[in-house]
């Protein structure tokens, strides 16, 4: 067994700043007044908190070798600008197949305690 699978990291607070949403929405061609985009779940969900697991020498994730294979995100609701959001990433699976590393990493987002987005990724890393 991985000595990271079922790991879970710190939970990561991110304020939905309003500028960098407009940002983020001019950057892939939304609406910057249309409020948060439902991809910028990529930033409070994913980006907060795969540093971390990035960053642990246990996961020792090799990036020369990695290709980032699927990612898909479930809301409750979609955040509003000015929100605090707390993101916790845990590892849901890291097996082995075929000279082949599949890290499955999944994160649950919540504001005011209550839930509000997950998100699961799954890294191929060749051996």
């Amino acid at each position: 067994m991985s000595p990271v699978a079922g790991k879970t990291y710190p939970p990561v607070e991110t304020r939905i700043e309003e500028e960098h949403v407009r940002a983020f929405a001019r950057a892939i061609g939304a609406e910057p007044e249309a409020g948060v985009p439902p991809t910028y779940a990529a930033v409070y969900a994913l980006f907060s908190t795969a540093v971390q697991l990035y960053g642990d020498p246990a996961a020792a994730v090799d990036f020369e070798h990695l290709l980032h294979s699927e990612q898909e995100f479930t809301w409750t609701r979609h955040p509003e600008v000015g929100e605090e959001v707390v993101a916790e990433g845990r590892v849901e699976e890291d097996v082995e197949r075929r000279n082949l590393r599949f890290l499955t990493y999944a994160t649950e987002v919540r504001s005011g305690g209550e839930p509000l987005c997950s998100s699961r990724m799954v890294n191929v890393i060749r051996g």
